[in-house]
């Protein structure tokens, strides 16, 4: 960037990446969409639903321990052009399986596997980049407009695989995910981007590499108690969301467009929240994150006493916005406070505490939902261990809520 300062909509580094942002976040959400559809529908078992979603986290957090050494020693729109490339092809082979009716669980539990390793890459590379291509003052807002452009997409994404599967086939869904997830990687196509080489970290290996990260994280309370915060909302609230809500969908009588419908209020609720931080400037983002928090787990209580799919959705949409008040602020401050040379693997060891107990709830969710407890039973139970975890965090983290 040059010394006189560019607005973040004339940065075209920046707005590439949005753009990229919005035809991969559209693929991933039409992937997602058509596979727990797909799994309900047509393998039939709530069990297998929360295999699927474990197949394709696992492997995930396995590489991302390496995903933010990586995104360190190597240009990030190359990892990301890489990355988005050889998830379109394993979307081709999905589009190729599905439509001649050859797909089974085995190889869907492969094949999401390897989407899932392949995304370990992409977050790191892309979270790290945004400190690398704006102004220190310019983060919040610059996170901001990134998460409401994903929001976007990922309220767009669900609406066109219910409505593609309506009309058409699953697994012409799949074939128009392949698409969009290729035109993400032509956007970010590296020469088509001024981006500086990376730091050289010398000789050390990647594990060094990482142990250097978490010593860095170890180290710093803010960062720590962050981490906790974050590990309560996927693990209690959004993680949970993730098998329920098709649960729900399938259990109340429910269509492809009420699952889109429900997926799209979780998204449109999310991108007004990180539309209003873009203009919000938060000075106590420990503060805020805690209280966001605990709201998204007060709200996620509500949805397990509903029973109306249009009540339900309506409560989705104040989950989602909710949510941008945890992670929004965190992820800021986290940019904020670390070293621009160890950036990837902070970010990366983050998404890894974040995510890391997802397929632990996947599994258990799903468990108990396939020996018969009621799903709704089950949110209930989880967000009010999350809210007890939550206020825990206000009155003995003074010096995380306090920043």
């Amino acid at each position: 960037m040059n010394e006189i300062e560019t607005p973040l909509f004339k940065n075209k580094t920046y707005v590439l990446l949005l753009i990229a942002g919005i035809f991969a976040v559209v693929g991933f959400s039409m992937f997602l969409t058509t596979t727990t559809w797909y799994v309900i529908t047509e393998l039939g078992s709530a069990g297998s639903l929360g295999l699927v979603l474990v197949a394709a986290t696992v492997p995930r957090l396995i590489m991302m321990t390496f995903g933010g050494v990586v995104a360190d020693r190597y240009k990030k729109t190359t990892i990301m052009f890489g990355t988005n490339l050889a998830q379109s092809l394993l979307l081709l082979i999905l589009f190729l399986l599905v439509d001649t009716d050859n797909m089974n669980l085995w190889i869907l539990l492969i094949l999401a596997g390897l989407f899932g390793a392949l995304d370990a890459f992409f977050g790191p590379a892309s979270t790290s980049m945004i400190p690398k291509i704006v102004k220190r003052h310019q983060l919040q807002k610059a996170n901001a407009y990134f998460q409401g452009v994903d929001q976007v997409a990922f309220i767009a994404g669900p609406v066109l695989a219910g409505i593609i599967m309506e009309s058409f086939e699953i697994s012409t869904s799949y074939f128009i995910a392949t698409i969009l997830v290729f035109l993400s990687a032509f956007v970010i196509f590296p020469p088509f981007i001024k981006e500086a080489p990376a730091e050289d970290l010398g000789k050390t290996t990647p594990l060094q590499n990482f142990k250097e990260g978490f010593s860095y994280i170890r180290k710093s309370n803010f960062l720590l108690v962050g981490i906790i915060v974050l590990i309560t909302l996927n693990f209690f609230s959004f993680g949970t969301l993730h098998v329920a809500i098709p649960l729900i969908v399938d259990n109340f009588n429910g269509t492809p467009i009420n699952l889109s419908i429900m997926e799209s209020a979780l998204g449109i609720g999310t991108l007004s929240s990180t539309i209003l931080l873009s203009f919000v400037k938060i000075k106590r983002k420990g503060l805020v994150s805690t209280l966001g928090l605990f709201a998204t787990l007060i709200v996620t209580l509500i949805f397990s006493q509903v029973s109306s799919l249009l009540l339900l959705t309506i409560v989705v949409f104040f989950i989602g916005f909710s949510m941008s008040f945890v992670f929004i602020p965190f992820f800021t401050a986290a940019q904020e406070r670390t070293d621009s040379r160890i950036m990837g693997r902070v970010m990366s060891i983050i998404f890894l505490a974040m995510n890391g107990f997802d397929p632990i709830a996947y599994g258990l969710v799903s468990g108990l939902a396939s020996i018969g407890v009621n799903i709704q039973t089950i949110i209930m139970t989880f967000s009010l261990i999350g809210i007890v975890i939550a206020i825990t965090v206000y009155l003995k983290a003074k010096h995380y809520v306090r920043n």
